[in-house]
């Protein structure tokens, strides 16, 4: 199923997006039902839904099921609703993994003249909740700020049944669905505090996410898909996720060491090759710029760059 969160009327509304475009009001849609998962969907966000676990997800299949057929009188059209970040408001910080592609390494270690090369564990850091942007929205740059913001096109994952020292083998139960986010990094930021990254890629506007999750039932190989991220037209980046030295189960298991995923939860699972600082020369986002993420099996998230 594909979900997504928009807005209507100035709230925003948990929608699942059927085959023609149109769009279920979930909470209108499980109004009247009683049994289990029902409470879930009639809680009107992404959140309740992801919370609801596999009782709501079955739920809402059946509702969707019934829409697809025509059924269901709690359709929008396309234009009568914009699209949010499916999750507008996270409750934590999202996860982010760095250095997850070996041609995105080289390119990196090639233009900061070091060779730091593949490391022994996933590398972690995390954005605010205030860094994220919806589809269409703007990312942020402040030139007072930064005079090198980069994009990295990543695929995410959306958990959403809760663990602690989750095993690879039973990884991939804990996964809600997939979307697509655009990791913004302040370059000179992030040198600028000594390598760390939460600075240079927490800033506001630095967090585009969308344009819906398409749940895990929808995406048959995670580890299989075409990435992408082009500015202004011009293809930056071409890879694809089969390349991630540490694929998601991976991931997922070494997260959670000693740590409580929790519905809601988004991992960020790193970016192929073709950033702008890397280039040579190097070529940031500025003002006015068009940047369009493309992941196979989910589809595009376009943001435009804006000065502030």
């Amino acid at each position: 199923m594909r979900l997504a969160t928009v807005s209507v009327d100035e709230k925003d509304v948990c929608v699942a997006i059927l085959n023609d475009g149109k769009m279920v009001d979930i909470a209108k849609a499980a109004q009247g039902l009683t049994g289990p998962g029902v409470a879930a969907l009639q809680g009107a966000s992404m959140q309740s839904v992801i919370d609801g676990g596999a009782e709501a997800l079955a739920r809402l299949s059946a509702l969707v099921a019934d829409a697809e057929a025509g059924n269901h009188a709690a359709a929008l059209a396309p234009g009568d609703a914009s699209l949010q970040a499916p999750i507008p408001n996270p409750r934590k910080n999202v996860f982010c993994v760095g250095r997850n592609y070996a041609e995105h390494i080289a390119e990196g270690d090639r233009a900061q003249k070091q060779n730091v090369g593949v490391t022994e564990h996933p590398v972690f850091f995390t954005k605010p909740p205030t860094a994220i942007v919806p589809p269409d929205g703007d990312v942020l740059v402040f030139p007072s700020v930064s005079e090198a913001i980069d994009y990295e096109v990543e695929l995410a994952v959306v958990i959403g049944k809760a663990g602690r020292n989750i095993a690879a083998d039973n990884a991939m139960d804990h996964i809600f669905g997939y979307t697509i986010l655009n990791d913004i990094t302040a370059r000179d930021v992030q040198r600028r505090h000594g390598g760390q990254y939460f600075k240079g890629k927490g800033l506001d506007g630095s967090c585009p996410l969308g344009p819906w999750i398409e749940t895990a039932d929808s995406i048959a190989d995670p580890h299989s898909l075409s990435i992408g991220l082009k500015v202004n037209g011009e293809q930056r980046q071409d890879g694809n996720t089969a390349d991630m030295i540490f694929d998601i189960p991976t991931l997922i298991a070494s997260l959670s060491e000693g740590m409580t995923l929790e519905p809601g939860d988004i991992i960020a699972t790193g970016t192929p090759s073709g950033v702008g600082y890397a280039m040579e020369p190097p070529k940031f986002l500025k003002h006015g710029d068009t940047v369009v993420c493309e992941i196979s099996g989910i589809g595009t998230l376009s943001n435009t760059v804006r000065a502030v």
